[in-house]
């Protein structure tokens, strides 16, 4: 179990990140507050890996067997409407994605693990930042973390509102979708709204193409091994009221769960804008860029975080086959290099952790902390024993 005055200390360093919040690659205060806290321990630190990120390195005995541990730090551009005292001091800055209390979470498993050292392998504590924009991992990847660090498999855990308070939910397979954005340019002739048989309306042609588009999901793909969303977010023209536009530009954002599906949806969206702009006489330009991939579960893995939370938690309280989500997580770029599993914990049903994520009114649940940094704790002992 963990030591009371550590619960406590838990919720001082998580509402101390939760008052001065940082987005994106530019967290160098969080990052300082974790490295520190790492040394305070007695943890190896490792600094700047994919610009902000952070390793903590903790060796026990002489096992070879390692793991790794990942918690973001980053928060999001939204200004903040609580009022309780560790509300953001940083103005339009705000936790609201709870990754101040994975890292809390974290940093008081490392604080345990660091004490009692009563494992035998490495553990690496990694602290990543830009998650919300998708560019951490991969950054951290680049920047060597799996050469200059050799862990055998990586874990995260992420908060969860809407899902009970302290329980699991896991999958193997794909637990959260991909994430790509798309942008396609109709460009044809324009003329006065009187004479449209003067123009190449791209507005009919980018209404075709929007309905067009819908077909893919619901002809293209299979119904059953192949979930996917095709979502038309804008639709910009360069006209006015009485004048038929030259250019139409089309706006919007796809998911799926494996990234064959997404190759598949890319092929098939170029195939139809392509038929239609032809047939209408039109040209076209199409992008589409991935921004998050799907979120794919090692199945042997997921057995281990199956194994560890049912010791914490108790077997009804985790779910060890839920549904996937539509959301998406950067920790996916981890999962395409190393064997890994990422997990949900119920954040709260009630006022106090059920307000959803990115909300202006969130709050991650203190209570929460301590189980999450038990788990860490009995994955590190289960798999490095």
């Amino acid at each position: 179990m963990l030591d009371p005055h550590l619960m406590t200390q838990m919720t001082k360093w998580r509402r101390h990140l939760h008052r001065f919040p940082e987005c994106g690659f530019e967290v160098p205060l969080t990052a300082d507050f974790i490295a520190k806290k790492l040394e305070s321990f007695g943890i190896e630190v490792h600094r700047n890996i994919g610009q902000q990120g952070i390793v903590g390195v903790l060796c026990c005995g002489n096992g070879s067997s390692s793991i790794g541990l990942r918690a973001d730090m980053d928060a999001l551009f939204i200004h903040e409407e609580n009022q309780f005292e560790h509300r953001s001091q940083h103005d339009g800055k705000m936790h609201a994605c709870g990754h101040d209390g994975h890292s809390a979470m974290l940093l008081g498993a490392a604080c345990h693990l660091a004490k009692e050292k009563n494992f035998n392998g490495n553990v690496y504590f990694i602290f990543q930042p830009d998650e919300e924009h998708g560019r951490g991992a991969q950054a951290m990847i680049d920047d060597g973390l799996f050469e200059r660090f050799h862990i055998d498999a990586v874990y995260s855990l992420h908060n969860m509102p809407g899902l009970a308070e302290g329980h699991l939910s896991v999958r193997s397979g794909s637990l959260m979708a991909s994430e790509s954005s798309f942008e396609i340019i109709v460009s044809g002739i324009g003329s006065h709204a009187a004479m449209p048989h003067c123009s190449v309306d791209p507005i009919v042609t980018g209404s075709q193409i929007v309905l067009g588009l819908q077909t893919i999901v619901s002809r293209n793909l299979s119904t059953i091994a192949e979930k996917a969303v095709i979502s038309i977010c804008e639709f910009i023209t360069n006209g006015t009221v009485n004048v038929i536009p030259s250019e139409v530009i089309i706006k919007g954002d796809c998911r799926c769960f494996t990234e064959d599906t997404l190759q598949k949806i890319e092929k098939n969206m170029e195939r139809i804008v392509a038929g239609i702009c032809q047939s209408a006489g039109a040209q076209y330009k199409f992008n589409l860029t991935n921004t998050f991939y799907p979120t794919i579960n090692n199945a042997k893995i997921t057995q281990h975080v199956i194994q560890a939370a049912t010791k914490v938690i108790g077997s009804d309280k985790v779910d060890s086959n839920c549904l996937p989500l539509t959301i998406s997580e950067d920790f996916s770029s981890m999962l395409r290099i190393k064997p890994g599993s990422y997990a949900l914990l119920g954040n709260g049903t009630t006022s106090s952790g059920g307000c959803a994520l990115h909300n202006s009114k969130y709050d991650f649940n203190d209570r929460i902390l301590g189980i999450g940094a038990q788990y860490w704790v009995q994955l590190v002992h289960d798999q490095l024993t």
